[in-house]
């Protein structure tokens, strides 16, 4: 037979099922593949959706706080093998509307590829690989990207501006004192994977080349897919990527240890230990604490979700035992927030926090004791049942409307669980709550008693301290003068042309003709959700829809005319949001609304005409509801209003409809109760005020916009002086303070202030529109009045916020800083309606792609974490954000300069960056769709927010395809370059006290404007005015 004319079929991927099965609470089937050759694992979740994700998983574990596991993070996008040029891979990516990222935790490293539609995800994922596998990792690449010193004697790099700015954060600081107490030295989990800096100064390339090698194997990867994702095409893909990788890996090594899993085990406690951690801050008056217990191994699906129940039972609300006495009644703390880390010997952590320094010692004691008599004590069986069946709920809420949750219990399988997949079958049902709710008093006591109240723990007092703060700053002055005066002149111009060279260096330009290897993927595999529109009562007049649920809604029982619309989607939960404007709001109340809300849900009501108290309103909401919340609507697109939300079982729809009438028209405003909510809000405000990125914006808020605005009236540094006095009033004169809640409450609960969105699948809602009677028949509701107009944000500009520049620069020094942020503001779009939008969108997209202009010039060279501008579009501003910077005022001038060569034309647009700007709107469209849920609060955010028309996404889509260099320019020109001249923007600038004498230039900002905080009169409009004050 000859041979040459014989035909052989294709090569079947040599990738073996394990397992394959589908849940039977949400819609998802998930599979598990094993490879043949390289022991790699590959799991998919399909479910249906818009977007693809991938997460590429490697467990990570190393002895010592180099950082070389979070190096590698950010130095593979930085080129390989074949593909030797940094940002290939993400601007491949940003083509193919798709987000690259990734994070290191202390056990795992995740790379992320987030797809709108299957053909981009298979296009870039063999390219993405050979990345994570097969990096350059230069030494070039190491210098910019994890640590160098610059020609004026700073450390700076990626990573290492990163980690500057927590090392001295008063949570990594006790995080990493615990960890040392709660491990071994022969442990992974003891070390600080992120990289201490005065290892990252040391770091060797080489060293991380070799964890690389360790670590970065096939047989040490799991390919987690969640999505509607192409079988076949997936195992074609892999297949052929471990035969392009083969002979450049060494082969699968059969003793091979997983880490973690076959690394020694942390003993026992033998002790109890408490230490005292002090951190750098200026305010000494509140401080932090963290307890740690070892629990059970998170693999262990009937003890894990045990752990679960009981830390819901003791913390979950403000009902629950710690959290009701510790926080409602003794105001010892803020709060108590509780976790626990998925580990074969997972840590079971409490957190009380804004506790008074003085008391530290004592609120850890009372924590503990309180954990001692709740075993001690019957424990209320009716309650833990409650929080079962609750959690339960939640969980089957999550998995129909997060791929979060599957991504999340994959990764967790695949670094602890067995390989032989029975630990993952484990998530086919919810079996595990049912073992549990058989369980008696004497289990959950004999398990809150082996793992919490008779178990050693660890606890770490959080101590501020302002002469740690001096000190640290003393001491790296020092330091840097010796390496200055040690290096000299001479050897900071050479570590100048070492950076400038490496930065050269890793700047390679990339082919054109490389990129267009890959064709820009077409839209047919993105599979947007669709959500029908249906309008009742005064929502009509918005206009109505032809389609099944309009005529459903039509069909049913009317009732008064409230604004309600209905999206249709195929849940079997309904999502129900209460949208309250506040136009009628005075002005000297706004401040009020913090805590309007903290009582909104835990005050006592009015029910069937006898008092209910807070404890049995909360008890009842947990059970009628999957979940509750009250927050400011700015997710809605109105940062002048309130969203009140409910998510339910379809058949508490009316009930939560009575609630509502309760709670908006029969709350009980209590003294002791507001008191309790005073403390607690007070409690944060020291720690919110440690947060550079948010003082910076807070300060930037209070020049431009209006006091009357609700942006400006909660903000912290309001709040600290607003609450302090509000106190004081409460004590001697409660009425006229509870006189003021239910003036706010009567200013709010209005009917022409409130427009309903009802998400549930409609046609299966009993009586959807008339149910609401229920509410709307309440005697201060007049139904004859119209709905009030949704103010749009530029109307609450300020004269400085309309025409921004007086300013000037505003730079505050803040001792719990080791780096700084900034944010810059100048004039922007105030409508959706600009013909600029689309161009605008673009330009955005251009500057911020992740290897784009910005990315090269800041992050890229060691300036900044990073940089961005916000996307407010209907704003009336455009700001420009500079994130965790060494020294703020170079990212700003890098980004001027890049900006300003693009608008000029000096600078030439990029074809491919614009085309992935284009399909990076794309992919917004698809993450803004996500969700069932999301795609129907976006249909009510444009619709009713922003007025758009029908169809107003896809217009837009069509729109930015055909915007040309010339309007990028434009916009670049006239919209974005004012963000950093003079006379046309305004720039705050928070950072360490060591910085503050930075002045910035030569950016055209000389004049520096230094405060503590602000402090002028930005809140007087809210001053509590009383008699007796």
């Amino acid at each position: 037979m000859n041979s040459q004319n014989m035909s052989f079929p294709p090569q079947r991927p040599r990738f073996r099922k394990i397992q394959s099965f589908r849940t039977d609470y949400a819609p998802t089937t998930i599979t598990q593949y094993e490879s043949e050759r390289s022991g790699m694992q590959v799991i998919v979740a399909d479910r249906k959706g818009p977007k693809i994700n991938g997460y590429f998983t490697l467990a990570t574990e190393i002895l010592d706080d180099s950082g070389a596991p979070h190096t590698l993070e950010h130095l593979i996008f930085m080129g390989s093998k074949s593909y030797r040029y940094r940002g290939l891979l993400d601007k491949l990516a940003g083509r193919a509307y798709s987000v690259t990222n990734a994070w290191t935790a202390v056990d795992h490293t995740a790379y992320t590829l987030e797809t709108a539609g299957w053909d981009g995800f298979a296009q870039i994922l063999p390219v993405y690989l050979e990345h994570v596998i097969l990096p350059t990792l230069t030494d070039d690449a190491c210098i910019t990207e994890v640590h160098h010193i610059d020609g004026e004697g700073n450390d700076a790099g990626v990573v290492y501006s990163e980690m500057q700015a927590l090392q001295y954060s008063s949570g990594e600081l006790m995080d990493l004192r615990a960890r040392r107490l709660l491990y071994p030295e022969n442990v992974g989990f003891r070390y600080e994977t992120g990289g201490m800096m005065e290892a990252l100064r040391v770091l060797t390339s080489q060293r991380i080349r070799e964890f690389h090698k360790a670590m970065y194997q096939p047989q040490n990867l799991a390919i987690i897919v969640i999505g509607e994702a192409d079988h076949d095409e997936l195992l074609k893909i892999l297949d052929d990527f471990e035969e392009s990788i083969k002979d450049d890996i060494p082969p699968p090594d059969p003793h091979f240890k997983r880490p973690f899993v076959d690394s020694p085990q942390p003993p026992p406690l033998e002790k109890t230990v408490v230490e005292t951690v002090e951190f750098p801050e200026e305010d000494e008056s509140t401080g932090e604490i963290v307890v740690a217990f070892f629990g059970p191994s998170c693999i262990d699906q009937v003890q894990a979700t045990a752990m679960n129940i009981i830390m819901t039972y003791l913390c979950g609300s403000s009902v629950s035992v710690i959290e009701n006495t510790m926080v409602e009644k003794e105001h010892l703390a803020s709060s108590v927030a509780y976790w626990w880390d998925s580990r074969p010997n997972s840590v079971i952590w409490f957190q009380p926090t804004g506790v008074a320094t003085e008391k530290l010692a004592f609120v850890e004691q009372r924590l503990i004791s309180l954990l001692k008599e709740v075993a001690a004590k019957p424990l209320d069986m009716n309650y833990i049942k409650e929080c079962l069946q609750r959690e339960k709920r939640q969980v089957k809420l999550e998995a129909e409307g997060s791929e979060q949750f599957y991504a999340t219990n994959l990764i967790t399988d695949y670094l602890f669980g067995k390989r032989d997949g029975t630990t993952l079958k484990d998530l086919q049902s919810l079996s595990e709550y049912d073992a549990l709710d058989s369980w008696t008093e004497e289990q959950w006591r004999a398990f809150l008693k082996k793992w919490i109240s008779d178990a050693h723990h660890i606890s770490i007092l959080g101590k501020p301290s302002l002469e740690l703060a001096n000190s640290l700053k003393a001491n790296e002055e020092a330091r840097l003068a010796k390496r200055r005066e040690e290096l000299g002149k001479e050897g900071l111009e050479r570590l100048r042309e070492r950076l400038e060279t490496a930065t050269k260096n890793n700047d390679q330009p990339i082919p054109p003709e490389l990129l267009d290897q890959w064709p820009v993927p077409g839209t047919s595999s993105i599979h947007f959700i669709e959500s029908a529109t249906a309008r009742s009562g005064k929502a009509r007049s918005l206009g109505v829809l032809d389609n099944a649920a309009q005529k459903t809604i039509d069909a049913a029982a009317q009732g008064l005319p409230l604004f309600v619309q209905f999206e249709d989607v195929p849940t079997d939960f309904v999502h129900l949001t209460v949208h309250v404007g506040m136009s009628q709001t005075p002005t000297k109340l706004k401040p009020l609304l913090p805590l309007f809300a903290e009582n909104f849900f835990n005050s006592p009501v009015l029910r069937d005409g006898k008092r209910m108290e807070f404890e049995d309103v909360v008890k009842q909401l947990e059970k009628d509801t999957i979940s509750y919340h009250i927050s400011s609507s700015s997710r809605l697109g109105d940062y002048e209003g309130v969203a009140i939300q409910f998510r339910v079982d379809r058949e508490r729809y009316t009930t939560i409809i009575s609630w509502l009438r309760t709670l908006m028209f029969d709350i009980i405003f209590d003294p002791v109760r507001i008191k309790a909510a005073i403390v607690k809000a007070l409690a944060d405000v020291p720690e919110a005020k440690r947060d550079g990125r948010a003082m910076a914006q807070e300060v930037d808020t209070a020049i431009h916009f209006k006091p009357e605005s609700y942006l400006a009236a909660k903000r912290t540094l309001v709040k600290a002086v607003y609450l302090r006095r509000l106190k004081k009033l409460i004590e001697r004169e409660p009425e006229t303070v509870l006189s003021w809640f239910e003036e706010l409450r009567k200013s709010l609960f209005t009917f022409e202030n409130i427009r309903v969105l009802v998400t549930a699948d409609v046609a299966k809602l009993a009586n959807p529109v008339a149910a609401w009677d229920d509410l709307t028949k309440n005697p201060s509701l007049d139904p004859t009045k119209d709905v009030l107009p949704i103010p749009q944000l530029h109307s609450m500009l300020s004269p400085e916020g309309q025409s921004p520049g007086a300013f000037g620069s505003v730079v505050i020094p803040m001792t719990t800083l080791d780096s700084s942020y900034s944010v810059s503001t100048a004039a922007g779009l105030k409508s959706y309606a600009d013909p600029r939008l689309p161009a605008y969108l673009v330009a955005l997209g251009y500057l911020e792609a992740a290897e784009g202009p910005l990315r090269n010039a800041v992050r890229g060279a060691g300036l900044a974490y990073g940089v961005f501008f916000s996307h407010e579009v209907d704003g009336g501003y455009v700001q420009f954000k500079v994130y965790r910077s060494p020294d703020a005022s170079k990212a700003i001038e890098a980004s001027r300069a890049t900006v300003a060569r693009l608008a000029s034309g000096e600078q030439p647009l990029d074809r491919h960056l614009v085309e992935a700007a284009v399909s990076g709107v794309v992919y917004g469209v698809a993450e803004e769709q996500a969700t069932m849920a999301a795609a129907a609060q976006q249909n009510y955010v444009a619709g009713v927010v922003r007025g758009l028309e029908p169809g107003w996404n896809r217009k837009i889509l069509a729109r930015v395809r055909d915007v040309t260099d010339d309007e990028i320019r434009a916009v670049l020109r006239d919209l974005i370059m004012p963000v950093f001249e003079p006379g046309k923007s305004n720039v705050v600038v928070t950072c360490a006290p060591i910085m503050q004498e930075v002045r910035l230039e030569p950016t055209p900002f000389p004049q520096l404007l230094h405060h503590p905080l602000l402090v002028p009169p930005f809140y007087t409009q809210y001053i509590l005015r009383s008699p007796n004050m």
